[in-house]
Order: C-alpha cells, then structure tokens, then sequence
C-alpha cells in the first residue's frame, strides 16, 4: 500500500465494510456509489482522508495523549469546564499543520477530483465522518462539522484540520459519554465531496418514515431553497411531502400530501474571498410555490426505497434511512449526498401505542409543528446564544428561535424544546425525538412571546399540531403494549377523523377504517364552502370572498385547492392503512355547518331541524349541491386512480329512499365512481328506519352496510340529539334500537351483504360491543383509544361462550 492509498481512499474504492477506516458518512458513500449507481441514483464523487490520517497527525503533535487525559478528568455536567476543555483541544488540533505525506496525498486527491469534474480547482463539501458514526444504533447526527463550497488546497487542508478537530466539540464529547463510547476508540475521517449546486436550486432531508409516528409506509421528503444545511440545522421551515412507498414502487403519483413551507432564507455560494457561505433573504415568490415536482418528490422517493432496501439486506433487518439530497440549479439534476440508518424509531422495541391525553386545556400562547406524542410541564427559559446555556435549570422549557448541535449537552435536561424555526428533520426535531422529549418546532415567535421563568405546557398529542398551554396543566399518560392485544373474534375497525393521525393509529392491530369522517377534512384542511370556491362571484361579502380567494392562492384554482387539499386528506387514511380496507363517508354536514365554513352563508338554506333536513344524500344530486358533490368524487378518483390506493371504499349517509340511492349512484357514475368498476365498493349507512325496512332492497343497491348508531337512536326514539332536555332519554342500548340493528344484520345477512357498525355505541358501551358481537355482525368500528379495551373484552366474552 502506498502512502496515497493509506491516508486518502477514493469513494469508489470504499463500502459499508470500511468504517472503521473512513467512518459511517464516507463508508457509506462509498457503497452508494459502487452499489446503486446502477439504479440510476446520482451520487457526487470525492475522497476520504482516512482515521490513520487523523491519528497520525495527532500522533506527530504530541497532542493524544494530553487530550485524553483531559477528557478523563472532564465532568461533562459542567458546562462551563466542558466548553473551556473543548475549546482548547480543538484550538490545538487546528494550530498545527498536517504532517507532509498526508497534505501530499490530499493534494493529489483533489487535483484528480478537479480534473473529473473538468475545474482548474473543484468546490467541495468538506464533512467529518467519525469511525463510530452513522451505526444503525446511534446516531452522531450533526455532532461533528462541515464545510461548504471549499476552493483551493490551502483552504481544504485547513478545512481537514477544522475537520479533525470537530471530533471533539462540546456535543460530540458528551455523546459519547453520556452513550458509552471510548473516546480512544473513535477516531475522525474527512470526506472531501463535489458540491452540488443547489445554492441556485433546493436542498433537503428525507426519511424512509413517518418520523413521528415511526409508521414505515411512507417516505417523507423535505426540502428548502439553497444548500441543505438551512434544513438540517433548523433555520429554515421547509417544504414537506409524504409518499406512500407501495403505489410509488407501482409507478402511481403516490404524493399523498404536500405542506409548503415559509422558506424565508437560503443558504448561497459568497461572493468570492474565503467567503464560502452566506445566508440571504428567499424572494416572496419563491416562498410562496414549492421547491420540487411532484415527478422529482417522486423520484427522491423512489431512490430511497432503493436505498432502504439496500442497507436492509446488508444489515439483514429493516434500515429505515436518513438522507441527504441536493438538486443542481444548473443542469436540473438530483442527487443524493448522504445516507445514513435513522437510529430512533429503528432502536424502538416492540410495538406499543403511548397516549397521552391533557385532562385540562388553558390559554394557547404558541403553536407550532409537533415532534412527538408526548406532554410536558414546566418554567421557560429561552436561550439566545451558547453563552447563555450556562443558566440552564433542569427541567425547564428549552424556547430559542433555533437550537445548535453544540446545545446537546443541554437538550439532555430539558422537559421539552419549542423552536421558532424548523421543520420535523431539523437539529431540534433529530435530536428532541432520539430524547423522546415533546418539541414544537417552526412556531414563528416563540422565543419573543414566551419569557424566561413562564409556567407553560408543551402538548404534543393533538394531532400534527404542537399546543404550548398558559401554566402546567394534567395530563394522562398510558402505554400499551399492542403485541399483547388478544385477537378479537369480531373484526375491530377504526373511526378516524383526522389525518394527521393516520399514522400513529394505523400501527393499532385493527381490520381498517370502519369510517374515515370527511367533514373533519373539510372543514380543518380546506375550511371553505365548496360552492363557494367554485362560484367566488355568488359570494356577496367581498371581505369573505377575498379570504376565499386567499385561501386557495397556493394552488393553480380555488376548484384544484378543494380537490387536493381533500384528495391529501383521504390519501394519508387511505395510504396508512393499506392494504387494509378504508371506508370514506362522504360529507355529512347539515345545513347549518356548512353555512359556517367560509363563504357558506350564501349558498346554504335556514332550515329548522338541519337534523333532518337537507343532509347526506339528499344534497349529492340536487342542484344547491350537486357541483359541489363533483368536487368530493374528483378527489375520490384521485387518491384511487392517481395515487393507486384502490382499497378505499365510499360510504353514502342519510339515504332516505331507494330511489335516492338509486340517484346518487347514478351521480356518482357520471363523475367516474361507477360501484364495481376497478374494483369500487359503495356502502350505505344504516341510520335511518326506511333502511332497516327495506335492507334487503337497499342490499340490491350497494355492496354493504354501516349502522349508524347515533342517527338511528335518534330516529327511532324521536330524540333530537342536539336536545340538553332529553338527553337522558338518549340511549343507543334502548330495546327499540337494539331490535332494529338486529332484523339490520339478519336482513342484510339474507342478502350476503356484510354489515358493520360505525356509530359511537361500542366505543362508549362494552356491553353493547358484546350484544352486537353475538348478533354476528361483521365488524365493530371503535375509536382508537376504546380498541384496546373491546379487544379484550370481547376475547374473553368468546373464551367464556361455550
């Protein structure tokens, strides 16, 4: 071996094998490159200035063993003396040149590399790779440095140098005490990698998870204008795109959902000098559209399965992956840059689901995006810069407008971290998960609303959204170990309304989704009237018309903002429970709830009991609605043709007559939602009398049933359910409710339809989950929290039957 060979290693000669050479980051890109190259992922070339390198230049100093000796005395708990120690070591490591051979060998390493890519002097990433990072249990994430747009061999060996000594910044030296590893025992190698011109592009980070819920399903890919650094580091909010792994694999637009970002700064090449860097403000209007094509979110994904399942097999167990991307605003190219394992939900044991539910709510002073599922309470301390670390108290609130991997020591003690800035793969978000602290990241202002010493609680177990709550509220907290669930004899399905959950709640071992609310999606992602959006002109308020107008900015119409903002909502419950069936409920506001979303009041009548009134089915083919329903089937038919996601199934409320579901289908079928067709199944929902009487009927029109407890309670007692005065009378168990559900599973049973139940009744009642399991009916439909309990309830009910 010469010495070229021994202290600088090209990419293409490395693989997963050469870590203890060259580190995680640049073993990895080695295998990239001679891997997966073939499948048409772009990989940037380069080199790696290899661990013997590192040790032999703290060898040649003097420098090792005093450096260790320093650690060994080093109480990490004190702040003060950590960043004094670690200040000096990494002064010293920098103060001295790198012995001549290895300069040698970078130099000829980076002129080859210049001549490669067809430069006089190749602008490189100059990145640490530690020899026990990147491991697929633990994650180094950010605990050493990079260096961007590096031009020119002097600059680049100072930039090894700066390299080197990053192994022993202050997060980097408690890392690894605080994870158990000799610092001895790990040494630093440097890769030296061809920048990507995303300064005039977009750059950004990409899970082979759901990173909150751990679901594995779905790819997720974030990005922002300029070099990826903005992302990784949390300065930037980015954009967010969900794909859903299985339908991209098949070749279908499985974006499920697309969250833009406020984008605000980017992160460019100076202008000239050593000014490798600088931050600059992102134009409006590039912040206001999205920084990649569906066809590229698309591509990025696709690559990203190829990469999991590449590292999967050499680990020999699923690797869900953590990954660096970079597109060039020159020529339009993607690339990847890095991938490393994703070391926490990979690291999590056996499957549970972890509630956490606030027993009592206050005033909400901040709100941002959550990054766990979790709820803590205690005294605010925002911290503006490093210096200001030092007055840190266990347990406190940790707000800043952004935090900084040198901060690490210090996120350990904190009860939660709310940032102003990031979205869920920044450096708070990696690090606030891999802690399994709460962290709401990207709330605009926290670090100026909240002021040191405040009393607050940091919820993030309401959906996608992080609540910080005025004083420290309750809250309960319960695990449950789904592997223990016992299988109930009675499919159990699920209620879902939000979206946002469809993740987390996908992972509960259940038959589905009994019934996908659409009105939640309607009114929480879209929250404008349909018609309105089709007819902004018949909106007589010019204030209101202005918001609707607004509301729908983001997309290419107000018409393309309700189908896709819709299509994403049912798309991420269908994508989460796939294969797995999902019925959608299609909406089922009365009048007076559509009247409340914006710009409804003009298209909405005044009705008396909207219970009763012009609701469900009744609206699908009239005209005060019809056009409106046209919206609903087009976003049906996109998560089922687009996306692929054919295990979405339709359900239709409050169908009155035959003849009414006669003529819904036939509505349904001119907007390309034919019952049979690509393997489409409609249900009804049996909630109304008529239904129960003439099941069989109604069995001739559509493939099933789903009863509806609370409407058909409702109408057989003659109760209006909204009535405080008889709300006692209101019993879902009454004789007369119990007898119609079941001649419902007899009748429908007749026919060889099946017939589940969707209504609240189980969920609230166990004893009315057992009498509905000993009608035979096909399937119980609960809230997620009540699925536990029933499971259990009904397993042993079935052990006891003889």
């Amino acid at each position: 071996m010469s010495d070229d060979t021994q202290w600088v290693v090209p990419f293409r000669d490395l693989d997963l094998g050469a870590i203890d050479r060259v580190g995680g980051k640049n073993a990895s890109l080695g295998e990239m490159i001679r891997s997966l190259t073939e499948r048409g992922i772009r990989v940037p070339d380069g080199f790696a200035v290899t661990a013997d390198a590192y040790r032999r230049h703290l060898a040649e100093t003097g420098l090792e063993e005093e450096i260790h000796a320093e650690l060994a005395a080093l109480d990490v708990s004190d702040v003060a003396t950590l960043q004094a120690t670690g200040a000096s070591i990494r002064q010293r490591i920098r103060a001295t040149a790198l012995p001549e051979p290895i300069c040698e060998a970078i130099g000829s390493a980076y002129e080859e590399l210049s001549r490669q890519y067809d430069m006089t002097e190749a602008d490189v990433a100059v990145r640490s790779s530690a020899t026990a990072e990147d491991l697929p249990t633990a994650s180094f994430a950010g605990q050493q440095e990079t260096y961007l747009n590096v031009e020119g061999l002097d600059r680049l060996l100072d930039k090894t140098r700066d390299c080197m000594a990053s192994l022993f910044t202050d997060r980097a030296i408690v890392y690894r005490v605080q994870n158990g590893f000799d610092h001895r025992a790990v040494a630093l190698s440097v890769g030296v990698q061809k920048m990507i011109r995303s300064d005039l592009a977009s750059a950004g980070v990409i899970f082979t998870l759901d990173t909150e819920s751990g679901f594995p399903g779905v790819v997720l890919v974030t990005g922002a204008w300029g070099l990826g650094e903005t992302v990784v580091q949390g300065r930037v909010d980015p954009d967010e795109f969900w794909v859903h792994k299985a339908m991209a694999r098949e070749g279908h637009n499985a974006v499920l959902r697309r969250e833009p970002g406020a984008k605000a700064l980017k992160l460019v090449y100076g202008k000239g000098g050593t000014h490798e860097v600088r931050e600059v403000r992102v134009p409006r209007h590039d912040r206001e559209r999205l920084v990649l094509s569906d066809d590229e979110v698309l591509t990025l994904a696709r690559w990203s399965i190829d990469i999991e399942e590449h590292y999967s097999v050499h680990h020999g167990r699923a690797t869900p992956m953590d990954i660096e991307w970079a597109k060039d605003g020159r020529t339009g190219e993607l690339f990847i840059v890095q991938a490393r394992p994703e070391t926490v939900h990979s690291q999590a044991g056996a499957p549970r689901l972890e509630l956490h539910r606030l027993r009592e709510t206050s005033e909400v002073l901040v709100r941002g995006k959550n990054v766990g599922h979790g709820v803590a309470s205690g005294p605010v301390r925002v911290i503006h810069g490093l210096d200001e670390l030092t007055g840190f108290r266990d347990g406190e609130v940790l707000v800043a407008a952004m935090t900084d991997p040198d901060w690490e020591p210090v996120l350990r003690r904190a009860a939660a971290v709310v940032t102003d800035h990031g979205g869920r793969t920044c450096h708070a978000a990696i690090v606030s998960r891999e802690l399994g602290i709460p962290c709401v990241v990207g709330t605009g202002d926290a670090s100026h609303t909240l002021a040191t010493g405040r009393e607050v609680t940091v919820s993030c177990a309401e959906a996608d959204e992080g609540r910080i709550y005025e004083g420290k509220l309750d809250f309960d907290r319960e695990v449950i170990d789904l592997a223990s669930l016992p299988e109930s004899p009675v499919p159990l399905m699920l209620n879902v309304a939000n979206p946002e959950k469809a993740f987390s709640t996908a992972l509960l071992p259940s038959a589905g989704v009994g019934l996908a609310r659409m009105e939640f999606i309607v009114s929480n992602w879209i929250g404008v009237h349909p018609m309105a959006l089709l007819h902004p002109e018949r909106v007589t308020d010019e204030a209101v018309r202005s918001q609707v107008l607004a509301r729908a900015r983001s997309a290419a119409s107000p018409v393309e903002f309700f189908v896709d903002r819709l299509a994403s909502g049912v798309g991420l419950i269908a994508g989460a429970f796939h294969p797995r069936p999902v019925i959608v409920r299609m909406s089922d506001f009365k009048t007076n709830e559509y009247a409340g979303l914006l710009g409804g009041a003009d298209f909405e009548p005044a009705e008396a009991n909207p219970m009763i009134g012009f609701r469900g089915a009744s609206r699908y083919y009239h005209e005060r609605y019809r056009e409106g329903f046209a919206l609903e089937c087009a976003a049906l038919c996109r998560v089922r043709e687009s996306m692929g996601l054919t295990n979405l199934k339709i359900m239709i409320p409050f169908c009155r007559t035959l003849e009414e579901g006669r003529r819904v289908l036939d509505e349904m079928e001119k907007n390309g939602l034919a019952r049979g067709q690509n393997g489409l199944e409609i249900y009804v929902m049996c909630e109304i009398p008529s239904n129960v009487i003439l099941a069989e009927e109604f069995a001739d029109l559509f493939d099933g049933f789903s009863i509806g407890s609370n409407d058909l309670t409702q109408l057989a007692l003659g109760i209006d359910r909204d009535s405080e005065i008889l709300a006692p009378l209101f019993d879902e168990r009454d004789p007369a409710v119990k007898r119609l559900i079941a001649m419902v599973v007899e009748s429908a049973h007749r026919k060889g339809r099946k017939v589940g139940i969707c209504g609240q009744a189980p969920s609230d009642h166990p004893d009315f989950a057992e009498f509905l399991a000993g009608l035979g009916i096909d399937s119980i439909s609960l809230t997620p929290d009540s699925l536990p309990d029933v499971a259990r309830r009904l397993a042993a009910a079935g052990k006891d039957t003889p």
